[in-house]
């Protein structure tokens, strides 16, 4: 962290080391740019024989386990969206074998047919619109402004990825499920649920430590949110927070355990903890780059959703997603066998040249072509709506800052990284 504003957020910063390792794990070395290496496979062998985030070293979802199953490495368009929205050839039981160790029953995307359309449908009535409002107004907007306000503005500077985009989604998310506020317990939490994030590996030397720390990080965040849960069904569960609701949620008769809500927490937070942290700090790092844009957003908010989604596009926090094939199967011409699995280049699908003009240009104003940085299909991202009202917030607070701009004494930020994404530091000033 850096300078006085480090100092006056240390207690609500969550285990930067830890964020730190999972980068790290995830990242290919830093790797600054490999859409050019995209481009040419898109060309030349659009579904590819291997797995190119094993030959990088990262762990992949085709092979978490690291079993030996055969894989194809899919990079265009048309191919990743035909396996995203055919959930009958194209399973992702698969991911059960990685995070789904640690995450256990309740992780919704390693579920496919009746089981995973009935979780995913008593989980979707925690998200009504209403619900989402509220949060908006009555928690996510209001905690920003408590959490920095005018003490920050007055420091004039920040480094964005540690001193905001860090601890303030985890923060937020933590105050919509009902956690207690004690920033302590919630730095704890947010260490834990990114040590369970960091678990697979593929150098074996490091794969049984962080197993180790992942199962027990695992073990530890499930004790401490049951309490949670219990303490809120006991008092009656009166509140309109997440574990509120899914304490009432019920479809066909159906309702959540205690472990289950316990689990379904468990499975939330190691997105929570980092993906909305990644896409803060690719989203301003792409406005830096672009002053004429950073200009039009700061004078109309409303072109904000389409900031979003333009990075997500351009620059998904996620690179990578898996399915393995259910059958005998044939993808872009090249016949699957039944068993092997497809890493699916999100990345390359979203710069696709065919789909779309100009692929490489952060442009909000371009005609809408489906991307997959929230994914596609059964298994799109559940937690996408709450994700976006973080993003506004702190997108709009930081556009609030007078003079926004970077910090000329530091580099300027370079997206990097393979399977996740994002600038490592992102050094801002403002006017005070």
């Amino acid at each position: 962290m850096t300078g006085a504003i480090s100092d006056t957020l240390a207690s609500n910063s969550p285990a930067p080391n830890t964020f730190d390792a999972v980068s790290a794990t995830y990242g290919a070395g830093g790797m600054a740019d490999p859409y050019p290496l995209y481009t040419a496979a898109r060309r030349d062998e659009p579904v590819m024989q291997g797995d190119i985030l094993a030959r990088f070293g990262i762990p992949s979802q085709a092979d978490y386990a690291n079993v030996g199953r055969q894989v194809f490495t899919v990079f265009r368009h048309t191919d990743v969206e035909a396996v995203l929205g055919d959930d009958a050839t194209w399973s992702s039981d698969l991911l059960a074998d990685g995070l789904g160790q640690f995450l256990g029953e309740m992780f919704l995307s390693a579920r496919d047919g009746p089981s995973h359309r009935q979780l995913r449908g008593l989980l979707q009535t925690c998200f009504a619109p209403d619900a989402l409002r509220r949060w908006k107004e009555k928690l996510i907007v209001p905690l920003i402004e408590r959490q920095y306000g005018e003490r920050i503005r007055a420091l004039g500077r920040a480094e964005l990825v540690q001193d905001i985009a860090l601890p303030f989604p985890i923060h937020a998310i933590y105050t919509v499920l009902g956690f207690p506020d004690d920033p302590a317990a919630m730095a704890r939490f947010a260490d834990q649920a990114l040590r369970i994030l960091n678990g697979p590996q593929i150098d074996a030397d490091k794969a049984e430590a962080a197993m180790a720390g992942a199962f027990a990080a695992a073990a530890e965040l499930d004790e401490s949110v049951k309490a949670i849960v219990q303490q809120k069904r006991a008092a009656g569960a009166a509140g309109d927070t997440m574990i509120e609701r899914l304490i009432h949620a019920e479809l066909n008769g159906e309702t959540f355990t205690d472990e289950q809500i316990a689990g379904i927490v468990r499975m939330m937070l190691p997105a929570a903890a980092e993906t909305t942290t990644r896409t803060v700090a690719n989203l301003f790092t792409l406005l830096f780059e672009n002053p004429a844009m950073l200009g039009r957003v700061r004078a109309d908010r409303g072109l904000l959703g389409k900031v979003i989604t333009e990075t997500m596009r351009l620059e998904p926090v996620a690179g990578f997603l898996a399915r393995r094939a259910t059958c005998d199967t044939e993808l872009g011409g090249v016949a699957i066998p039944a068993g092997a699995a497809v890493s699916l280049v999100i990345g390359s699908a979203n710069r696709d040249e065919t789909v779309f003009e100009n692929p490489d240009t952060f442009d909000i104003a371009r005609p809408f072509r489906r991307s997959f940085g929230f994914g596609h299909g059964v298994h799109m991202c559940l937690g996408m709506p709450i994700a976006k009202l973080e993003l506004e917030a702190i997108a709009n607070f930081l556009l609030d800052l007078p003079g926004l701009r970077l910090d000329p004494d530091y580099p300027a930020p370079v997206i990097s990284g393979l399977q996740f994404r994002n600038p490592g530091a992102v050094h801002m000033l403002w006017d005070v």
